[in-house]
């Protein structure tokens, strides 16, 4: 089942190289690739944040939360709020 149709598909679905996803907007560390999994939905999915207030969680409904950027509040709901940065190309590497 599929609750979103997207015309141009999301480009870090399958994406597994190594680095870390960052904020669109501000460049915020989000995500690390070594904590990116395999999933059925539409989205990237992570198991975990690079720094704890990587991220906040503002609840829509029940079990439904909207994910926002720590740093500017950008929502993080496609693959357009993130941007990949390789590892070489990462601060301090």
């Amino acid at each position: 089942m599929s609750f979103c149709s997207f015309s141009r598909g999301e480009v870090f679905k399958n994406h597994f190289k190594p680095g870390i996803y960052v904020c669109a907007k501000c460049e915020n560390q989000l995500f690390s690739s070594h904590s990116k999994y395999e999933h059925s939905s539409p989205w990237p999915a992570f198991t975990e944040t690079v720094h704890e207030d990587s991220v906040s969680k503002h609840k829509e409904r029940p079990n439904a939360y909207k994910v926002r950027c720590g740093k500017c509040e950008n929502g993080l709901g496609h693959d357009s709020s993130l941007k990949f940065v390789p590892k070489d190309k990462v601060d301090g590497q």
